[in-house]
């Protein structure tokens, strides 16, 4: 980090030497805390949906490390004199639904006047120090899964061109509002050993994949066929509805991925298309990967299989099939 020096921890599990999605530092043989924050602009026109959409993404790294989300903090920044208070007060509103949702309580957290609008939560949770969960522990022959579909990027480009339908909007709010906990209480109660696991941001499917099979040292092979997508989307993203984002990744992760030729380009726009509280992506032992899938569907929530870890690599590489 620009040649800072950071001292390190014999406690701290997962720190900066790590592209991990959250901190985790030991507190005791039983208890590790997990710390996290994260922030957005609105991604829809309703405050209330933006509450929940924003909440959800801050849990979803608590989640991704296999833990329990315990306290939140609110981090606000609000232009009061160009917008209404009633604008944050459903802001908030939506955001302590889905922290209640969560099992989480509000403890505080702080504003300051920003001409921008953004809003987000830090956030604390608790998880077992020998259950971890990171990206950089993928096992040579797992399948991937991943727990919500794509394209919200590309989404929400449509709806701000006004060219999305009201039930495109519809399932895209759901799916951006809909907590990450489901996966975890799946590996909790049937006790699935996970071997790594990340959630589905800002880099996109593949570029979480590659963070993923970079931290394991592994080729990745992604299906993109496999992959399920927000319904409408492929058709905007041939339309050109693309958010300079999904550019921006493909770019940064260029080298190391390979492109079967069989694969579009609106489909590979869509594996880069930054997304804002994607699902998580699952790296489990194959011969459990479809018993996951159908326990989290039976369980309620839902699961695809959309690629595989094949062999060892030295800096680790995706292929996108």
């Amino acid at each position: 980090m620009g040649g800072l020096k950071i001292k390190s921890h014999p406690n701290l599990i997962v720190g900066l030497e790590s592209p991990d999605d959250a901190g985790v530092y030991k507190l005791d043989s039983e208890t590790a805390l997990i710390q996290t924050l994260d922030f957005l602009t609105p991604v829809t026109d309703s405050p209330y949906e933006f509450g929940q959409i924003a909440a959800a993404n801050s849990l979803s790294d608590v989640y991704a490390m296999g833990g329990k989300p315990i306290t939140v903090m609110n981090i606000v920044c609000f232009p009061s004199k160009d917008m209404d208070e009633s604008v944050l007060t459903e802001t908030l509103k939506g955001a302590l639904d889905k922290i209640d949702e969560s099992g989480a309580t509000l403890v505080g957290g702080h504003t300051v006047d920003d001409p921008e609008f953004k809003y987000g939560l830090s956030v604390t949770g608790i998880v077992h120090p020998d259950k971890v969960l990171t990206n950089a522990a993928a096992q040579t022959g797992d399948s991937i899964i991943l727990t919500k579909p794509v394209g919200t990027g590309i989404m929400s480009t449509a709806i701000k061109a006004r060219i999305a339908k009201e039930e495109n909007i519809k399932e895209a709010v759901k799916v951006m509002s809909t907590l990450n906990r489901g996966a975890v209480s799946v590996i909790t109660q049937f006790k699935f050993k996970i071997n790594a696991c990340t959630d589905v941001t800002g880099f996109g499917l593949a570029g979480h994949l590659l963070e993923m099979a970079k931290g394991s040292k592994k080729n990745i092979n992604l299906y993109t066929k496999q992959v399920p997508l927000l319904k409408n989307v492929l058709e905007f993203a041939n339309m050109g509805m693309v958010p300079a984002g999904a550019h921006k990744n493909r770019k940064f992760f260029q080298e190391i991925i390979e492109v079967d030729k069989e694969v579009d380009r609106a489909i590979l726009d869509l594996m880069f298309d930054p997304q804002t509280s994607g699902g998580l992506l699952i790296s489990v032992e194959k011969s459990k990967g479809k018993a996951f899938v159908e326990k989290m569907k039976t369980s309620g929530h839902k699961a695809w299989i959309i690629g595989e870890i094949t062999h060892d690599s030295n800096s680790g590489f995706l292929n996108i099939i």
